[in-house]
């Protein structure tokens, strides 16, 4: 292809791109009503965080999306944000910050590449097909030279791709790896299946954990698009800003966010709630892709033994199953999920530092970090819940 003069531009508000443009390049697999990989790269996910106040003024989270054209056609976009702090990330750089700042410098306003408080995995460099290399290169430089020009202490993506960490580190980016639970599906037919693959005492367990938690005294029911229902939505909101509480202080979405939901989102969602004396006690929010199923929120108004378990991670497993997805992305932290047949998969982000000495001793940092992670994920394996041969085959 020859090579074409491609021009920046930042845009404050999804208002200005049409949906159909800017999906083009973040899920153009989803053309024609097929579901997306990545549901949280789409516009009507991005647009329903803006227009809900969960991003933009008084947030942190100011969008600054970036977008890439070739004699104006959209090749390229990036959900880009000027941050103020460094919270709703999850992979966190708050030291970075004191550090940055006890050496007299000033961290933030910083630039991010992410999708606001999601920790999932997906494309965050989101290119038109035909455009992958050109695109990806404009988007990339085009963020640095913003910082750069701005002054700005730093650029970070989260969550990307490890294609993408690559093609950043090529291009003079600094990698960082971290670690996930993941549940990966090896075409089990039904749960029984998946167990029939565990060591003994980890099977007998998961079906005492399952039995524990559906005997707790009420029902557990499952609702996506036309079946959910407003009561249903805020029964959830309910749960959300209880946990949302106790996590971070302040919740992160709106109650907006979850009007909207309901509106735009709600083929893109499987609400998990658990019923008891005719009142809903728990739930948990996941978000579904072509192929995995991410768990997003988990909130409850009583406590029951093993059902934070069953809601979050076993319905979850049953769902990936039945629907032949590939594998359950089950959100930030949480070693607890390897004794429930997750396992620890690599997550990886790319970070820009402007100043060359600060850029150098994070570069030795990142350095140690991946060989630590390295070493956990190796270990953790050995102690998950699958027999030996399992863990090589998934390995």
């Amino acid at each position: 292809m020859q090579q074409q003069e491609i021009e920046i531009r930042i845009l404050p508000s999804l208002r200005d791109i049409d949906a159909s443009d800017w999906d083009a390049c973040a899920c153009p697999e989803a053309t024609g009503g097929a579901p997306p990989n990545d549901p949280f790269t789409t516009h009507r996910f991005l647009s329903a965080l803006e227009e809900s106040g969960s991003v933009g003024r008084g947030t942190g989270w100011q969008p600054q999306y970036l977008t890439a054209f070739a004699e104006g056609l959209l090749i390229g976009v990036a959900p880009m944000y000027a941050k103020s702090h460094s919270q709703g990330e999850y992979i966190f750089d708050h030291n970075w910050a004191h550090a940055y700042e006890r050496a007299g410098g000033r961290y933030y306003p910083k630039l991010q590449i992410a999708v606001p408080h999601t920790p999932a995995t997906g494309r965050r460099l989101l290119v038109r097909p035909g455009f992958e290399e050109t695109g990806t290169a404009a988007l990339l430089t085009g963020a640095v030279q913003l910082a750069e020009n701005n002054q700005l202490s730093s650029l970070h993506l989260t969550f990307c791709t490890e294609e993408e960490a690559l093609r950043g580190k090529d291009m003079g980016l600094m990698v960082r790896k971290t670690q996930q639970f993941h549940w990966r599906n090896a075409d089990y037919a039904d749960f029984d299946a998946f167990l029939g693959s565990l060591s003994s005492r980890k099977r007998k367990n998961m079906r005492k954990e399952r039995a524990v938690a559906q005997n707790f005294g009420g029902t557990i029911r499952t609702f996506t698009g036309d079946a959910l229902e407003p009561e249903h939505w805020e029964a959830f909101w309910r749960f959300y800003q209880d946990t949302g509480a106790r996590k971070w202080g302040t919740p992160y979405l709106t109650r907006r966010f979850f009007e909207i939901a309901h509106e735009t989102l709600r083929d893109d969602v499987i609400l998990v709630l658990a019923e008891r004396n005719g009142r809903w006690v728990a739930g948990a929010l996941n978000f579904v892709g072509a192929r995995t199923l991410y768990g997003r929120y988990w909130g409850c108004s009583e406590h029951h033994p093993c059902l934070h378990f069953e809601l979050c991670y076993y319905q979850a497993i049953d769902i990936a199953i039945s629907k032949g997805l590939a594998r359950v992305e089950a959100g930030a932290q949480g070693e607890h999920k390897l004794a429930r047949g997750y396992l620890p998969t690599p997550t990886w982000s790319l970070h820009w530092i402007n100043d060359p000495g600060f850029a150098d001793a994070i570069g030795s940092y990142l350095e140690a970090e991946r060989n630590a992670v390295d070493e956990e994920i190796e270990v953790l394996t050995e102690y998950g819940p699958f027999k030996r041969a399992q863990v090589e085959e998934q390995e």
